[in-house]
């Protein structure tokens, strides 16, 4: 029986083309780094920081993943670059707000998160902890909701483990004292919130308004569908 539905964010309940979301805003943070050092170059910087990111999908639970990005930024740059760590802060704490023009807005992913919690599921944003916290919560914001609408949300600072590894999930649901078939992932790329959420002994739901499949994967074996669909599916 579900008790817990999870969502996930980017793509989800944040609708967006992941590439030109991260492109986007790329762009901005490249451009603050730059304006602040000399030794940051655009596409070595870019490289730096997907490659950061690789670091903490690699992550296996021995570090929060904030370390794990940090510690390999360092080790292209030097440990003198952390003292800029300040830079990118700032940048997500007052500049973020541009990336907002690379996503778009569904009133039926609030309405439903909603109309579930009214219904007296525990409700989890269970979005890949790959950005800080300041940045998860001005996403979520940019949904109409806000972190304290859901029970736990995640970020690089309070993860050890990324999607599509299924430790994430229950690194998450130990915290939260939840049995993995108790809950449903809601998501909408199929490898991070399917294949890794039913690995983790989770139901899921895919929402295919802006689904990611990158393996091609037969997405009739997931009850699948919209946001309106996924409340019927929920018998609501």
């Amino acid at each position: 029986m579900i008790k817990n539905v999870l969502f996930d964010l980017d793509g989800t309940l944040l609708p967006m083309d992941m590439d030109e979301f991260t492109n986007g805003y790329f762009k901005h943070l490249v451009k603050k780094a730059m304006s602040y050092s000399d030794k940051y170059k655009p596409d070595e910087l870019i490289k730096v920081i997907w490659a950061g990111v690789k670091a903490m999908v690699m992550n296996k639970g021995e570090k929060p993943n904030e370390d794990a990005f940090w510690e390999y930024f360092a080790s292209v740059y030097g440990d003198e670059a952390l003292k800029d760590r300040a830079i990118f802060d700032d940048f997500y704490a007052n500049d973020f707000i541009c990336a907002k023009d690379y996503t778009g807005y569904n009133e039926d992913a609030k309405k439903s998160v909603e109309k579930i919690k009214e219904a007296g599921y525990k409700v989890v944003l269970a979005t890949n902890p790959i950005f800080p916290e300041i940045a998860t919560r001005q996403r979520v914001n940019w949904t109409g909701m806000d972190v304290s609408d859901f029970e736990a949300f995640t970020s690089y600072e309070n993860c050890t483990y990324c999607k599509p590894n299924p430790e994430y999930y229950l690194e998450l649901l130990s915290k939260l004292n939840m049995r993995p078939e108790e809950c449903l992932m809601v998501g909408n790329d199929v490898d991070e919130d399917m294949e890794a959420g039913l690995k983790a002994g989770m139901q899921v739901y895919l929402i295919t308004d802006c689904m990611i499949n990158k393996n091609n994967l037969d997405i009739d074996k997931y009850p699948h569908g919209s946001f309106n669909d996924l409340v019927k599916f929920l018998g609501l």
